[in-house]
């Protein structure tokens, strides 16, 4: 929880921002709160899972790292979009994010199932981030 709040701290929603031309199926700002919320909740609970699965020591510190790898490029991607203004650099960013989501779930799936499941709704979120990032920069570039 520690990133969703470190996170919030990066995002500003002021002018620049709702400035910015967004596509006709992005979701209404107020949804992205609750969404962030539960994803890293669910982070929250997938992390703990997959600790106590995890067969041994190492593969404890293999999750405890992916895991603050993940966080480490989503705080980045806030960085990016929100705090320099380049939204740009966020929309190949983000992949690098996805990618960390998709090993952890290719990683947890080898000893919790569960764990891997519950990461799935945020790989979800951030391939829909990433379109919406990506469609962002197409109406507003470039930067």
């Amino acid at each position: 929880m520690l990133i969703a709040a470190l996170g919030a701290t990066i995002t500003v929603l002021g002018p620049w921002y709702h400035s910015l031309v967004q596509p006709r199926w992005a979701p209404p700002d107020i949804l992205f709160g609750p969404a962030w919320t539960l994803i890293f909740g669910l982070c929250a609970v997938a992390a703990a899972t997959a600790w106590l699965a995890a067969p041994d020591k190492g593969t404890r510190d293999v999750v405890i790292g992916l895991f603050a790898l993940n966080g480490f490029l989503n705080l980045l991607w806030s960085f990016l979009f929100f705090r320099l203004q380049r939204p740009d650099l966020a929309a190949f960013e983000v992949w690098f994010l996805w990618a960390s989501i998709a090993i952890l779930v290719a990683v947890c799936w080898r000893f919790s199932r569960a764990a891997a499941l519950i990461l799935v709704p945020y790989l979800l979120w951030v391939m829909f981030a990433a379109a919406l990032n990506t469609a962002v920069v197409a109406l507003n570039g470039p930067f």
